[in-house]
């Protein structure tokens, strides 16, 4: 009798145990808990990385002290596709660079500004060019400040004049830290850009 009392409490705390267990979910348990902040909409060129693509640890990091303005070289003249030179034997500066090449005569752009840019993208480790709109037509970028490009072109176009080209040299927190396509997460990127058109927001 006590036998069979002492398996039927075992049994009836099994089974309180199984619906406890029963009740709790995936999302219930604290190893799927994050506090990771909603992802950001991706600029319109972005995408995700592939597997086949480089890692970061495959190109060597800049040495030296950092890099003047001056040392990133731009030929070609305003209304024509730019060269960009990167410099060697420095390494880039902390925070955005913004440095006028040709100024414009035309509006200015300022935060909810639309504004038609034709641009040329190098990356920094690899000094390779990588994007042009000047084979295709200008970019466009709607709501300057808060548009869905990436945050140096945000920052960095408030300011330019229609028919003027800057230099932009943006670091890796404000351009693609994660990497995107072939751009190596943690890249600094140097952009020359030119305002087509510009158009009060």
């Amino acid at each position: 009798m006590r036998t069979v009392g002492r398996t039927a409490l075992a049994l009836a705390s099994l089974l309180s145990a199984g619906l406890a267990l029963t009740a709790c979910t995936a999302s219930d348990r604290p190893s799927t808990l994050t506090n990771t902040a909603p992802a950001t909409v991706p600029a319109p060129e972005e995408a995700a990385p592939t597997e086949a693509e480089p890692t970061g640890a495959e190109l060597a990091e800049p040495s030296g002290p950092p890099c003047e303005e001056a040392q990133y070289q731009v030929s070609g003249a305003a209304g024509e596709e730019p060269t960009i030179t990167v410099p060697t034997g420095c390494t880039p500066k902390d925070g955005l660079v913004v440095r006028d090449l040709t100024e414009g005569t035309g509006p200015e752009i300022r935060p909810g500004s639309t504004a038609t840019i034709n641009y040329v993208l190098a990356t920094f480790r690899d000094r390779q060019t990588r994007e042009s709109s000047w084979g295709s037509q200008p970019f466009e970028v709607a709501n300057v400040g808060q548009a869905q490009v990436i945050e140096g072109w945000n920052q960095g176009l408030v300011g330019l004049k229609e028919g003027g080209r800057r230099l932009l040299v943006v670091p890796p927190d404000l351009g693609y830290p994660q990497g995107n396509r072939d751009i190596q997460p943690g890249e600094t990127l140097i952009f020359v850009v030119d305002a087509v058109a510009v158009q009060e927001g």
